[in-house]
């Protein structure tokens, strides 16, 4: 009797343990379970193929009417041998005079860059530099803890902007004439209205901002608020690679071929103590922005490979029918699954 009894214990155990049927634990609710038929799969690729390849072709051809003109300035514009000497020297003349021929023309607006090489502003150390309490918040000058070593001045007070991203603001200057006629530079609306509104205060003003020993970039006018200082706001957007552009500003009128633009730059900003480079880049835009053939190809990339599988699946089929078995043996087409009996 105790030897049954242990037996029925175990076996009410078991099926105490026994978890219950329901559709979400066997992976029964409804979804939507395609077969993939020979006819399926060729479509579906044929599809893909049909609409990439057009929408590639648009962006390269978008791309390619894009006039960019591309100035690499910074090896010409230092005739001393001791390049890093005379970047560093506040007493010397700094202005160079570069004459660019526009090779086909160009409708305004046409977008001013700087472009940087080897300038790493993804480092870590470098993007933690700043407080973005200090940058929205007037009351919150004293929040300069992440901004070391640009947090406090010399007798203690704090910097505003503080931190090293600030600190390093590109300073290099451009005029533009063509044609011999002065050119004005549109600076207005430079930077994203999410940063200008948001992230930087219209009642916070610079201080005591590149009054150190060791100066790293550009002033800062004390009389302007942040949200108004551009050039500070679209320097602070750092960027991801050690390759990149920041728009300086727009020139308005159109620039006709054969036009020669005359560029006075002030060449102030230190790229030679780390083998960076400088370049000016003047550029129209289209639809899809700047000069960019990656995304016409790669969508062109895209679309021609799936062509391509689906005129292999068109010739397997051909060549090498497979017949299509019974849906209604699937699992989930039985109305009563085996292993409820």
């Amino acid at each position: 009797m105790s030897s049954s009894g242990s037996d029925s214990d175990s076996l009410a155990s078991r099926r105490s343990k026994k978890p219950k049927y329901s559709k979400f634990t066997q992976q029964e609710l409804p979804a939507w379970k395609p077969l993939l038929t020979p006819a399926i799969v060729i479509g579906t690729f044929s599809l893909i193929g049909v609409v990439f390849i057009p929408i590639g072709l648009a962006s390269l051809s978008a791309s390619q009417e894009i006039v960019e003109l591309v100035d690499q300035y910074d090896v010409e514009c230092v005739p001393a041998d001791d390049k890093v000497s005379f970047i560093q020297d506040s007493k010397t003349d700094k202005a160079c005079t570069r004459t660019i021929t526009v090779p086909k023309p160009m409708k305004g607006p046409i977008q001013i860059y700087y472009q940087m090489d080897n300038f790493y502003q993804n480092h870590r150390r470098y993007v933690k530099s700043r407080s973005d309490e200090q940058l929205r918040d007037k009351g919150s000058a004293h929040l300069v803890k992440t901004c070391e070593p640009e947090g406090t001045s010399e007798a203690g007070a704090p910097i505003v902007p503080c931190g090293l991203i600030a600190w390093s603001l590109f300073n290099d200057t451009y005029t533009f004439s063509v044609n011999k006629k002065t050119v004005e530079v549109n600076k207005k609306n430079i930077a994203w209205g999410s940063d200008k509104s948001s992230k930087f205060g219209s009642d916070v003003y610079p201080s005591n901002f590149q009054k150190g020993g060791l100066i790293g970039g550009g002033h800062l006018n004390e009389k302007i608020p942040l949200s108004e200082q551009e050039d500070l706001i679209v320097w602070m957007r750092t960027a991801a690679l050690p390759t990149f552009r920041k728009l300086y500003g727009r020139i308005e009128a159109d620039i006709m071929a054969s036009d020669e633009v005359t560029v006075v730059i002030q060449n102030n900003y230190n790229t030679y103590s780390f083998g960076g480079t400088k370049a000016l880049v003047l550029s129209t835009t289209s639809w899809i922005g700047g000069k960019n053939n990656f995304i016409g190809v790669a969508y062109m990339a895209v679309g021609g490979i799936s062509l391509l599988v689906a005129l292999a699946f068109v010739g397997l089929n051909v060549v090498k029918p497979r017949t299509l078995g019974d849906p209604s043996y699937l699992s989930w087409n039985k109305e009563s699954p085996d292993y409820l009996h």
